[in-house]
């Protein structure tokens, strides 16, 4: 909470306790009135006059009404007053508490207008200030987020309409060959050879796809946890790119990795090993064609730096905003042979940041770099 927050409260409490001080006051002067002109003063005499005349009324003689009247009211005298200043007491109690219980409303009110998606500001007191910002932040707040979650269920339904768009290709490619393969039992073999590597290079492509819809369904039923141990980041990266030699020579692509092998991480292999192959799987998506992919890893204090970098149409800078949110893709993505159902940043996302890491995006000049930092394992000397 900073200075000017807290001298705002400060102000709040001294004006609530200044306001009650000052109805107890006022309290407190009625009560020494009452006591002084009426009870001591102009009240006594006409107030036992009447009480002396009310017993008598109901039976007794002048001296037994007048004994009565002082053995209740004389003897009693500092009884009674101390129950009346109790009473006065209590009532500048109540007096005082109400100013709370008002503020308590207002605020009460101003939860509502959130609860309700009003879309008024709120408006408190100026001496709740201070609660009013916090209100408000809080409402834009839900708001904010409350949009970010309508549009990524819609993301998510368009990417659901696009893979059902898309399963319907591959399909039809696969039917088509597979009836004419089975249409024309003398096809020569080298026309057969075709038609079964189209049918498996559709059938590959479904697969592709309706893998997207689980991972879908998972990312939202999962919950990311770790398991943690020691390893030399350089073998996990390598590991990676090892994995990825065929695509890259599918699409004629060249690939180089630079990194420092004395960076150890204390982190999950796995999970991070997913974040590097989302990543290139990226890469491979949004490259030229016959381009250069390349992976660097080195120390900047007390954190690994990894980069991942490709060569490919320049991405705006408010799409880069938007990369590591969940089923975003970039327009091309929607007729891309390989474009994904826009997941794979967003959870190598969280597992970089369930490894206290960051990771960001740059793209300039027809390049593309993906940087992350992730807090790295000193080796003991």
């Amino acid at each position: 909470m900073d200075t000017k927050l807290r001298s705002k409260y400060r102000s709040l409490k001294i004006r609530i306790i200044l306001q009650t001080l000052g109805i107890s006051l006022i309290v407190a002067c009625i009560g020494y009135f009452v006591l002084d002109i009426f009870v001591d003063g102009v009240f006594q005499d006409p107030f036992a006059k009447t009480v002396v005349y009310i017993f008598e009324r109901i039976g007794m003689d002048e001296l037994e009404a007048i004994r009565v009247y002082r053995l209740i009211f004389v003897q009693n005298k500092t009884m009674i007053i101390g129950a009346g200043f109790f009473v006065l007491l209590l009532l500048s109690f109540y007096l005082g508490m109400s100013k709370f219980t008002t503020y308590l409303r207002q605020v009460e009110g101003g939860i509502q207008m959130i609860l309700n998606e009003s879309k008024d500001r709120i408006l408190l007191p100026p001496e709740l200030n201070p609660l009013e910002n916090k209100l408000n932040e809080i409402k834009g707040t839900l708001k904010e987020q409350r949009r970010i979650a309508e549009e990524s269920e819609q993301r998510k339904n368009d990417i659901i309409v696009y893979l059902a768009h898309d399963l319907k290709t591959p399909l039809t490619s696969i039917i088509a060959y597979l009836s004419l393969l089975n249409e024309s039992p003398d096809m020569s073999e080298e026309q057969r050879a075709k038609y079964i590597g189209i049918s498996l290079e559709k059938a590959k492509r479904l697969g592709e796809l309706i893998n997207e819809f689980f991972e879908i369904t998972r990312y939202n039923l999962q919950n990311i946890t770790l398991d943690k141990k020691e390893f030399y980041l350089y073998v996990l990266l390598e590991q990676v790119m090892d994995s990825f030699a065929a695509v890259f020579k599918q699409k004629g692509l060249e690939w180089k990795i630079e990194v420092d092998d004395k960076i150890l991480i204390y982190g999950d292999p796995d999970r991070l090993a997913r974040v590097f192959e989302n990543l290139l799987r990226n890469a491979v998506s949004y490259c030229y064609p016959n381009s250069l992919i390349e992976v660097y890893g080195m120390i900047d204090g007390d954190n690994a730096e990894i980069l991942v970098r490709n060569q490919g149409k320049t991405i705006p800078e408010h799409q880069l905003n938007n990369l590591f949110e969940k089923f975003y893709r970039l327009d091309e993505a929607r007729s891309s042979e390989t474009g994904g159902a826009g997941l794979g940043l967003a959870i190598a996302k969280e597992i970089i940041e369930l490894h206290d890491g960051t990771i960001k995006a740059k793209s300039q000049n027809e390049y593309t770099t993906f940087i992350i930092r992730l807090p790295r394992k000193k080796e003991e000397q």
